[in-house]
């Protein structure tokens, strides 16, 4: 998986850390590997100040698949830097496929990332860090409930869009109402377990990618209760899950969309999972 990626490379020809205030990339010993090593609690802090580090091995990889899969719908739960990320990265695609997509594809919403956050304040600071042209702002509180009578956590509004690409890195543990049987997510050592992609499985296109940060727990939940045929990658050095959905094309614009994206006129583009 990503053997083709020359991290240093990559950074040359899109140079997105600029945006992320990131003057230094000396800074960052090795490119394609994590260069800090967080306390227990990093992740689960019911009140952070300050935004996490920059993991800029994860944001190459991401950026990377945006851009050689030729994607142009990005669902996000939970934003941060991958929105800037993926909204330099759609801005790519944008000015060089835009108008084979227009012509050729039925992607109404193209060349946009819809992010959703449970945390207002955390999107308006958002906006005011990053400045963003391809990136829609979406708040919804999260609540509690059950998929399959197992416990889990629900957006109550998601974009209505049809997405190639999901990111899942929300919602956080203590924004989440409600409890069932006196069970709440309100506890550092809960699980995230965002049940969304679940509820939406069968509306997806095949040739469309998942990618979880972290959240083993939540990716196994997925990947148990998934109905469809899902090609699974984890990979434990980066701490991230794929899922690519590999099925027969579901008619004539799928087929096409899947052509474009994963075969590529060119040749330059290659599948996540062979």
């Amino acid at each position: 998986m990503f053997k083709n990626l020359n991290y240093e490379e990559y950074l040359l020809k899109f140079p997105f850390y600029k945006k992320l205030g990131i003057n230094n990339i000396k800074d960052y010993k090795k490119l394609d590997r994590k260069n800090i090593v967080n306390d227990p609690y990093h992740n689960v802090n019911p009140t952070p100040t300050q935004a996490f580090h920059a993991e800029l091995d994860d944001l190459i990889r991401l950026h990377y698949l945006i851009t050689t899969r030729k994607v142009t719908t990005i669902l996000e739960f939970g934003l941060g830097k991958s929105t800037m990320v993926f909204d330099d990265a759609l801005e790519h695609n944008k000015s060089k496929y835009s108008e084979f997509v227009s012509k050729n594809l039925r992607r109404t919403n193209a060349f946009l990332c819809y992010s959703v956050d449970d945390d207002e304040k955390w999107i308006e600071n958002t906006k005011k860090i990053y400045k963003t042209n391809n990136v829609i702002f979406n708040y919804s509180p999260t609540t509690i409930s059950t998929f399959n009578d197992r416990i889990c956590t629900y957006y109550e509004k998601i974009p209505n869009i049809c997405p190639d690409f999901i990111y899942l890195d929300g919602p956080g543990l203590y924004k989440t109402k409600g409890d069932i049987r006196g069970f709440s997510m309100s506890h550092q050592d809960r699980l995230p377990m965002a049940a969304d992609i679940l509820a939406m499985e069968h509306f997806l296109l095949p040739g469309a990618l998942i990618v979880v940060d972290g959240r083993t727990a939540n990716a196994r939940f997925l990947k148990a209760n998934f109905q469809r045929k899902w090609h699974y990658i984890y990979n434990k050095s980066y701490d991230q899950h794929f899922f690519e959905l590999k099925e027969e094309s579901l008619g004539m614009w799928n087929e096409r969309q899947i052509n474009f994206c994963l075969k590529g006129g060119g040749g330059e583009l290659i599948p996540l999972c062979a």
